[in-house]
Formats: C-alpha cells, sequence, structure tokens
C-alpha cells in the first residue's frame, strides 16, 4: 500500500472510528486497511460475541492498535448509543444481506441505519459517514453514457418491482442516508461495490448464470463482470471515509482488467471443477425473464416475479464498468491485481470443495 497518499485525511490516526459488520467477509479486511493506512482506535462493531474471533486475529497484525470488539445489535438504540460515543467516523458494512423477505431486509438493514445516524446525530462528533450500498441499487434500464455503468447513472425507482427483498433495502438504505445528510447535514459518501469475491465468498456470481436441476445457465456472455477482490474493494471503502472534499459523493468500487462472464466460467472449470453448463442467447433469457414476469401477473403472484426484466437489465444485459472517479479522486490503486485475485479465489473454492 506504499503507492496510497496517506496525507489530509479529514480525522487523525488516534481519533475512534468504528466499523460495524466488522466481522462479516469485506469488515476484516476494511480493519486492516485502516490499520495498515496508521489508524490506532478502531472500534468493531459484531452482532454476535461468537464471530468476534474473526476481528480478534487482526491483533496479530494490529502494530500496536488499539482494537475495541463491541458486540451489540443495530436495532437497539441503546446499542447504537453507546457503539457511536466518542467516533469520530463510522464505517457502516453491517446489513441485512440474507433475508428473503422484504421486511426483514428493511428492517436489518435501513432501521438498523437510521438507528445509527440517530445516534450519531446526539453526539455531534461525526466527521464522516460512510453507508456500504451495492451495484444492485441502479436501474439499468437507461444510462446517459450508452452501456456505461458509473456514479451519474439513476437508481432503482420502483426497487419492489425487482422481486429482490436485497436490493429494495439498500436502494431505501441510500435514501435515508441521503435524507440524512440533507436534513441533519450529516457527512456521508456512498460506496458502491460491484461484485467483491476472494476467499470467505466463494459462490459463483449470479451475473454469471444461475444453476438449476443438475445444470448451470450460463446468461452473462460477453458481459464483463464488476469484480473487486475484497482487500482492493476494503481499501476503497478506508479511503472514503478519510478523504477530504468528497461529502454527499457516491463511489463505485470495481477492478481494472475485468473478466467476461465467459472467460471467468471458463477458468473456474479449468481451475475449480468442471460441470455442465449451457449458453442461454441474451434474446431467449430476456424472453423468458418477459415470460415469467406475465404469467406471475396472470396468476396474481401464486408465482413469484423472481426472473423479470428489471432484474435481466441489471445482471445481464450488457454493460461496461469504471473506477476512474474512484482513481481520480480517492487515489485508489488496486493493490491485488486481477489475475492474482483470481488465483487466489480459485485457490479457496478448491479448498472449500475438497471440506465439502
Amino acid at each position: 500500500m506504499n503507492q496510497i497518499d496517506k496525507e489530509g485525511f479529514i480525522t487523525g490516526p488516534d481519533d475512534l472510528v468504528l466499523v460495524t459488520g466488522a466481522t462479516g467477509f469485506i469488515g476484516p479486511r476494511v480493519v486492516q486497511s485502516l490499520i495498515t493506512l496508521g489508524f490506532r482506535r478502531l472500534r468493531c462493531l459484531a452482532r454476535s460475541s461468537a464471530r468476534t474471533s474473526k476481528a480478534a486475529a487482526l491483533l496479530h497484525q494490529a502494530n500496536g492498535a488499539e482494537l475495541e470488539l463491541f458486540t451489540g445489535n443495530l436495532l437497539s438504540r441503546e446499542d447504537c448509543i453507546a457503539a457511536t460515543r466518542d467516533v469520530s467516523v463510522v464505517i457502516h458494512l453491517a446489513a441485512g444481506r440474507g433475508e428473503k423477505s422484504f421486511p426483514d431486509a428493511f428492517m436489518n438493514s435501513v432501521v438498523t441505519t437510521r438507528n445509527l445516524l440517530e445516534a450519531c446525530l446526539s453526539h455531534k462528533r461525526l466527521k464522516r459517514f460512510v453507508n456500504v450500498s451495492s451495484f444492485a441499487v441502479y436501474d439499468n434500464t437507461t444510462k446517459p453514457t450508452g452501456n456505461l455503468l458509473d456514479e451519474t447513472c439513476p437508481v432503482e425507482r420502483h426497487p419492489e418491482e425487482r422481486g429482490e427483498a436485497y436490493c429494495f433495502a439498500k436502494t431505501k438504505q441510500d435514501e435515508i442516508v441521503g435524507e440524512y445528510g440533507r436534513k441533519y447535514s450529516i457527512p456521508y459518501v456512498i460506496v458502491r461495490p460491484g461484485v467483491v469475491y476472494g476467499p470467505g465468498n466463494l459462490a459463483i456470481t449470479g451475473r454469471v448464470g444461475i444453476g438449476t436441476f443438475g445444470l448451470f445457465l450460463h446468461l452473462g456472455g460477453s458481459n464483463s463482470i464488476p469484480l473487486t477482490y475484497v482487500d482492493n474493494c476494503a481499501l476503497a471503502i478506508a479511503l472514503a471515509a478519510l478523504r477530504p472534499e468528497i461529502n454527499g459523493e457516491v463511489f463505485n468500487v470495481v477492478d481494472d482488467d475485468l473478466p467476461s462472464s465467459r472467460c471467468f466460467l471458463r477458468l473456474y472449470k479449468r481451475n475449480v471443477k468442471r460441470f455442465p453448463s449451457l449458453y442461454l442467447p441474451k434474446i431467449v433469457s430476456y424472453s423468458l425473464c418477459r415470460l415469467w414476469e406475465r404469467y406471475s401477473a396472470w396468476s396474481e403472484g401464486q408465482l413469484v416475479p423472481a426472473f423479470n426484466r428489471s432484474r435481466w437489465r441489471s445482471l445481464w444485459k450488457k454493460t461496461r464498468y469504471t473506477n476512474q472517479k474512484l482513481k481520480s479522486r480517492l487515489g485508489w490503486r488496486q493493490i491485488v491485481s486481477t489475475h492474482d485475485g483470481l488465483q487466489r479465489y480459485f485457490e479457496a473454492c478448491r479448498a472449500g470443495d475438497a471440506n465439502a
């Protein structure tokens, strides 16, 4: 990380930084990035003490940093007030990712975020609130610059129509962060990673395709996959928490040299395991999503519209990606090359299969 400019951060190395979701997939790497950037006081919030071992393991690499493990529930306003006390920067990673019901996803992404924001207001010490969002919020129907998806692209106006609780919750989460920024002058930044991959997250992204009835349907074709290796993503999040003059901004996070869906699937089969797959041309996959959507409407919701045109546009429509804003405004540079990141991922996948 020697090439990263560490000058001019909005807060000092001895100011307290809170990381929620610190024992998740990305959280420990964010903590490590902050330590590497010289920050010495970190509060790591985890929902369950059973998972704090992931954050505690960082103590061996802390270089003298004071790492406080805080067990709490963001649905509790009292826990939020305690977690944000004396905090200068909040990096909010915790979210309801696994929930399939809309109420549960809303509660664990939106209500929790509101509780955190309210707690920060009560302390009046906050210099930056970083909300870690997702590419899932983007409306990929029409883009201002052709097939390029960047930070100027619109987000879903009706995320409930996508049929994905995660997309709905993350869109509403971004909205409430923006609302608190406008109404109460909360200094916020929104970070939207693409597909974060690496050891600890071994599933093949749905942007490549889906497995069904023993056959993998390859839907991505020649589309680029917006990959970001977990260490690269963590550094981008840390820099978004620290760089000056970026309040109210959005940053997309993708790596350089993005592989196509077809290339990724070929490499996966070569390096991990072989399995049967069938490529569906885009006109076929789009038509099937449209038929599914229409049948769901005809059945009055008896068949959930899990596959619909909005989801197709989000995952499988021809799209290009850019990280130019990330580089120019945050001074971010990829610390793990895409080649090395994929090799580490495939190695973890092989080990995971061996232990299954």
